[in-house]
């Protein structure tokens, strides 16, 4: 299939850019699974925008900077920042219905903001925001959504029928779940949106299928990564051994909510950070994986029952009814949490136009490194970067539609050499390996010894992967173990490259912070 513009990724980032260059062009958007299963919907506090009375944008740049430990790039915050009232303008105006009191945005706190600035649906903001930009795209005759493709590489040069070096990406190869056939999707732009890598880690608040795909397929075509040590651990995931990976928001803790070592009943947060519970998320994640570590506890409590029921309902409905599904009723009795990965703050480098380092590639959102997180996100600056950056890249390829060839003829998809698998097993015990030792040896707290360790472990299941991929039809498991190992290897080597402990990189072997603030480039 032929497109103007395709887009991989049917969260906030992609269906933004779709809707804005719908209006000239043709777009198809990939899904990996249904168009709404991507981490978008996930999202449960909201978008950080400037937009209380007394705030103003240098305010929420700066609480930026504190948070990424001094890494980001300041002309990138300034740029999504300064963008971020428009943005939510924009989605009010296709119908998200934002909290109000009375004709004024209802604004809740979250860790690390100075002010009031995070606009909201509840507790699922993002479901709401999801839904909008969904009916919005399908109802656009220029926009096809297509769901169940699973991107396996993107097509460049090498790939035409008249092979060329010149690194230009022309569109991707996209396994068909229902068919089990790999397409070709040609354009003369694409745009990356397949979101972060949490699915390396054992414990993840990231939907099932955030397995770092566009990040391992950019680095396969020549595009440099950067910072990939900084891996976001969100503080306060629900401990429960029916129900994983269900977030516990941040604004739990912005309306009042505390945390209390279960065993003693003491409030601890003050002894790690004057902020206490509005500290950054890596000081309250730390935090929390002290106690549990230095008492022996499979989980921590995070207390909101002290505020009025009514008041904890309201603010928390989508949390209230859930728990309480589960015997949990946070109007009477505190909730059991632990630290799981959240969020991926490196990724593919971008210009402030989301452009990569391949011509025609752009990126938008999770799978990036913009500039904007530095060593650590702020709460609910993800989903404003998506739109800013969404934007963005639509905006650059508009405007320089001229100069962006039409693909070339492409070689399709070659199967000769390859049988169907008899070895099903063995991509599951590569997949629970990798993500066992990446929990245990890259996780919150490092040491080099033990990144060391998941450095051997990584370059034998690479080679073991690759030979595996070399012998076997793609398969969706098979395609997104491939894309984890490449990701985990990135990972471990940022980690081992980094000398300090900054932001969410923190090592008992360097636990200083050096002067000079240097983000970690990885060239293929």
């Amino acid at each position: 299939m032929d497109v103007d513009v395709l887009i991989i990724g049917s969260g906030a980032a992609g269906l933004t850019a779709a809707l804005q260059l719908a209006t000239t062009r043709k777009v198809a958007v990939l899904a990996k699974g249904s168009i709404s299963d991507g981490a978008t919907a996930w999202a449960q506090g909201g978008i950080a925008a400037v937009l209380e009375p007394g705030d103003n944008f240098q305010n929420h740049i700066e609480d930026t900077m504190v948070a990424g430990a001094g890494l980001n790039n300041r002309a990138t915050v300034e740029f999504v920042v300064e963008n971020a009232p428009v943005a939510i303008e924009r989605l009010a105006k296709l119908g998200v219905p934002f909290n109000l009191e009375g004709n004024d945005w209802h604004l809740t706190r979250e860790g690390g903001h100075s002010h009031r600035r995070i606009v909201h649906v509840d507790d699922a903001t993002g479901w709401a925001v999801q839904q909008a930009l969904e009916a919005a795209a399908r109802a656009h005759p220029n926009i096809m959504l297509i769901p169940d493709m699973v991107a396996v590489d993107l097509i460049s040069g090498r790939h035409q029928e008249r092979f060329s070096t010149s690194g230009r990406v022309h569109g991707v190869y996209a396994l068909n779940r229902t068919t089990g056939q790999v397409e070709t999707f040609t354009a003369r732009a694409t745009i990356l949106a397949s979101g972060g890598a949490g699915r390396t880690y054992l414990y993840s608040t990231a939907p099932r299928g955030a397995t770092g795909d566009g990040i391992a397929m950019a680095w396969r075509a020549g595009c440099r990564v950067s910072n990939m040590e900084f891996m976001q651990f969100h503080p306060t995931c629900l401990y429960n051994l029916d129900v994983k990976n269900f977030l516990i928001t941040e604004a739990v803790r912005g309306e009042g909510g505390i945390l209390k070592n279960p065993k003693t009943g003491h409030r601890y947060m003050p002894d790690y950070d004057e902020r206490a519970e509005l500290a950054p998320r890596d000081i309250v994640a730390r935090a929390n994986d002290a106690e549990i570590k230095r008492d022996g506890l499979d989980y921590v409590h995070l207390d909101i029952s002290h505020k009025p029921a009514d008041f904890v309902k309201a603010h928390f409905p989508n949390i209230y009814e859930k728990l309480m599904g589960l015997g949990i009723d946070i109007t009477r009795e505190p909730i059991p949490v632990v630290p799981a990965q959240h969020y991926t703050c490196g990724g593919v480098l971008v210009d402030l136009d989301g452009r990569t380092d391949a011509p025609g590639l752009y990126a938008a959102g999770e799978v990036t490194q913009s500039g904007l997180h530095g060593a650590n996100r702020l709460a609910s600056n993800s989903l404003l970067e998506c739109f800013v950056f969404g934007d963005a890249c639509a905006r650059h390829i508009d405007a320089h539609w001229d100069s962006l060839p039409p693909p070339p003829a492409i070689r399709h998809w070659d199967e000769s050499r390859v049988t169907d698998s008899d070895e099903e097993v063995v991509i599951a015990q590569c997949w629970r390996e990798i993500r066992q030792f990446m929990w245990n040896f890259v996780g919150i707290v490092r040491t080099t010894k033990r990144l060391e360790r998941a450095q051997h472990r990584i370059d034998l299941l690479r080679s073991e992967v690759a030979d595996y991929y070399s012998h076997f039809r793609v398969t969706p498991d098979l395609i997104e173990l491939r894309n984890l190992v490449e990701v985990a290897a990135l990972i471990i080597q940022s980690a081992l490259s980094r000398h300090e402990s900054r932001g969410l990189h923190f090592t008992l072997d360097y636990p200083e912070t050096l002067k000079e603030a240097v983000d970690t480039v990885l060239v293929p």
